[in-house]
């Protein structure tokens, strides 16, 4: 059991909404990525005042996934944009449990960990793409198993001091896993990894899923309200939404929806994230779909428009 969570005085706050951005933002949907211009717009993103800056993880490419732009490893991103900036928080969403060797992740989440000053949110998932698992020499049937042996073996070697789970013990040999963190890094479920909600609120920090319509949205989060008051009584686990939003050029244009998100001009979605804080989310992964509006000009409107109604 774990009793990892965030500071309420952090990231995420009971009764309060935070705006994360998700990299990477594109200009047009023909946009390659430059890598570099992503470290840009992290470092804009926080002089503007978002909150974190998330990093999707995606090893691999292929006509069977429908991006067909690279994606940086989110573990070396993390760390340039780490060292540009001082306050915002840092996540993945989500590092792929299932196909990372845990001390792997512990060693780069530690590392990352202390450049940021204490700034490193982990985001795990279990890895939904069935030709990653054989292109890893994995079996995507074991899925939900790999999860929860990666997620014991993780957390052990998080801890402060770190232990080391083997699956075999081997009384020739001893490890250790230096440095250890400076802080206690949350540990996020983003999606339910093939776990049940209560599996989640004992062992994670909080829960991030995908955006619903309201209703489904609002039902989801007292699932998991009644999901940690039965698994972590008394305790704060947040709930997190990843929300893919069209930004139009006219910022009193109404809102539509979209798949996993929303059309609309700025004044609206601020409405639609006023409601989601009172829905209960405590923070939003926003994805900024390519548009006629520049990356950066976009990241500045929601600044502008949104950030301070969320205050």
């Amino acid at each position: 059991m774990s009793n990892r969570s965030l500071s309420p005085l952090s990231l995420f706050r009971d009764g309060h909404l935070t705006l994360g951005v998700t990299l990477p933002i594109r200009e047009t949907e023909l946009s390659s990525v430059d890598f570099m211009q992503q470290v840009e717009l992290a470092t804009a993103a926080e002089q503007l005042g978002f909150s974190a800056v998330w990093v999707r993880d995606v090893p691999l490419n292929g006509p069977w996934y429908p991006e067909t732009f690279g994606h940086p490893d989110p573990m070396v991103i993390l760390g340039a944009i780490a060292a540009r900036t001082s306050h915002i928080a840092l996540g993945t969403a989500a590092t792929v449990l299932t196909l990372r060797h845990p001390l792997h992740i512990a060693k780069a989440a530690i590392s990352l960990d202390h450049l940021s000053h204490g700034r490193f949110v982990l985001g795990l998932g279990s890895g939904d793409r069935r030709q990653e698992f054989t292109a890893f020499e994995a079996d995507s049937a074991n899925r939900k198993e790999l999860y929860r042996n990666h997620w014991s073996r993780l957390a052990a070697a998080l801890e402060q001091p770190p232990r080391i789970l083997l699956p075999l013990p081997d009384p020739a040999a001893a490890f250790e896993l230096r440095p250890a963190a400076v802080t206690d890094i949350p540990m996020l479920a983003v999606g339910s990894g093939g776990q049940t909600l209560e599996w989640i609120a004992r062992n994670a920090a909080g829960w991030a899923t995908y955006h619903r319509p309201p209703q489904v949205q609002r039902d989801r989060y007292m699932l998991w309200r009644r999901a940690v008051d039965r698994a972590s009584p008394g305790q704060f686990r947040s709930f997190t939404v990843a929300l893919r939003v069209e930004l139009l050029n006219d910022p009193r244009a109404p809102a539509g929806p979209i798949e996993l998100g929303y059309r609309t001009g700025a004044r609206q979605f601020l409405e639609i994230l006023e409601a989601m804080r009172d829905d209960g989310v405590h923070h939003v992964m926003l994805t900024l779909l390519p548009s006629r509006i520049p990356p950066r000009e976009k990241l500045a409107a929601v600044a502008d428009l949104v950030l301070p109604g969320l205050k």
